[in-house]
């Protein structure tokens, strides 16, 4: 007999569908599903069926991703999607001796970027592979905004997208505030990114952030009684006068 009802990677699915968890908002809940990332350590075939290059018949393939661990230090920088990938190789490079397990790490750097949006530089540890994407991107902030919260793989990364898209909702004049025409110009550039701020302020939040956050927005301060008491009594008041029959005129 099982000792659940549900096997247990059902039950972070699950628990979204009730409590304070579904009444968050669709769009962080749709934010939540899972998506594969952009390739970066291995090279996917892209088909499901080739010709042998041995029997010239065909045969069936299959992409199989490398497993790739992503400490917790990544979420502090900005590694392009780069992570720790575990593998194995020979002692003294003799095929016929042990195999050795080995863990091949991303080159780390330390650069500072500059934010138009935020108008503020940041020393960010990065990977020469985000330093490409930023450069095709055609600059820190687009490389931010348009990059998925799957290929960030950043927790500082999705900070900085959430701080970059409520800059944009609100038009906040704090940027640029000696030069408004470079502000404005600079709002016009990144307005494709532009999203509601109801919707800019849950991004890139955590599950326990987003709950804590829908917490206080439900938290009402309690009403006074005495508040309750009087509107009761204007109610009560009010039926009183239309039940009253209307008085004749006296003659």
């Amino acid at each position: 007999m099982p000792l659940h009802k549900y096997p247990p990677k059902l039950w972070n699915a699950l628990k979204l569908k009730e409590g304070i968890y579904a009444r968050l908002p669709k769009h962080y809940l749709k934010s939540l599903e899972q998506k594969d990332p952009t390739p970066v350590h291995w090279r996917p075939l892209g088909v499901k069926y080739r010709l042998s290059p041995k029997t010239g018949q065909k045969e069936r393939v299959q992409d199989v991703p490398i497993p790739i661990y992503y400490p917790p230090q990544s979420q502090n920088g900005l590694w392009g999607g780069e992570g720790w990938v575990t593998g194995y190789r020979y002692a003294n490079n003799d095929k016929m001796s042990n195999r050795l397990t080995k863990t091949w790490k991303p080159q780390l750097l330390k650069r500072e970027l500059y934010s138009e949006i935020l108008d503020h530089n940041f020393t960010i540890t990065v990977t020469p592979r985000t330093l490409d994407l930023i450069d095709a991107a055609f600059g820190f902030d687009f490389y931010i905004l348009k990059t998925p919260k799957e290929d960030l793989c950043s927790k500082l990364g999705m900070d900085l997208k959430r701080a970059m898209l409520l800059r944009l909702a609100r038009k906040d004049t704090q940027l640029y505030p000696d030069d408004p025409v470079k502000r404005e110009k600079v709002y016009n550039k990144f307005k494709q990114f532009e999203v509601p701020e109801e919707e800019a302020e849950w991004v890139g939040l955590t599950l326990e952030e987003a709950v804590e956050k829908q917490r206080q927005l439900e938290d009402k301060p309690p009403e006074p009684l005495f508040k309750a008491c009087v509107e009761k009594l204007i109610e009560e008041l009010q039926i009183q006068k239309l039940s009253e029959p209307h008085l004749t005129e006296k003659k």
